[in-house]
């Protein structure tokens, strides 16, 4: 494990669930710490498969891609990762096939674990991974500080997104990169009409179009300047890169 990294075992007082016989690096997550916000409703392992089996198919999409070529531009050698919300791992995974030494990744939910263990050592790479249930906004105390952040199709999916980003802003210590939905009439209208459909089903989970100036703001303030944006129809990508040391 990097040096820079705290084991888990020692992070927090939470109890560890740690599956029997594995390392405790590639497995290892903390429970009862988060709340899902509805998110066991949304993602399932039918829908995790779904995304394993794409990624086997067909590689990254383009949104990701965008944002692995932001930080591959940057140098991504001996660097250290952490992905908030990052399902499957499959940005991870072609970043430490570029060069980076290890990745950490959050999830608010454990339905992805199984299928990112999987496509983790099928690529050789189980031993320089981690997967955590930790909220960084709620708690971002108990996760270590990494040289780059991702937070892919995150932001949409998270009612405070000044705290979020905050939070993933001052865990970079040099690229922050985030993707979220355009904000205009059409897709405040979407999501409007899914939100309402979600409260039909009873379900908790919900989307947000945030403002997108007002998110890169927070970035901003907290010592990231904004290099790369990518206004597409759907997804939007933002990279900013430290200019001022983390608080």
């Amino acid at each position: 494990m990097p040096a820079n990294l705290t084991p888990l075992a020692q992070v927090g007082d939470h109890p560890l669930r740690v599956n029997p016989g594995a390392d405790v690096r590639d497995t290892s997550v903390m429970s009862g710490c988060c709340d899902p916000r509805g998110c066991n409703d949304m993602f399932g392992p039918r829908f995790s498969r779904h995304l394993r089996s794409r990624y086997r198919k067909r590689g990254l999409d383009k949104t990701a891609t965008r944002i692995v070529d932001f930080v591959a531009s940057h140098g991504v050698d001996r660097a250290t990762v952490l992905e908030v919300g990052g399902g499957i791992g499959d940005i991870q995974l072609e970043l430490l096939r570029r060069g980076a030494e290890h990745a950490m990744n959050l999830e608010l939910v454990d339905v992805y674990d199984t299928d990112a263990t999987q496509i983790a050592a099928a690529a050789g790479l189980s031993d320089r991974v981690t997967r955590r249930l930790v909220d960084i906004a709620a708690t971002p105390e108990a996760v270590e500080p990494a040289d780059i952040v991702i937070l892919h199709r995150v932001v949409c999916c998270y009612p405070d997104y000044e705290r979020l980003l905050a939070a993933a802003a001052d865990h970079a210590r040099h690229l922050l990169v985030f993707s979220h939905p355009p904000r205009n009439v059409v897709s405040r209208a979407f999501m409007t009409a899914q939100n309402a459909t979600f409260r039909l089903l009873g379900k908790s989970f919900r989307t947000f179009t945030h403002p997108p100036a007002a998110m890169v703001a927070v970035a901003e303030s907290r010592g990231m300047n904004a290099e790369y944006t990518h206004r597409g129809r759907v997804w939007q990508v933002v990279g900013l890169a430290r200019t001022t040391p983390a608080a």
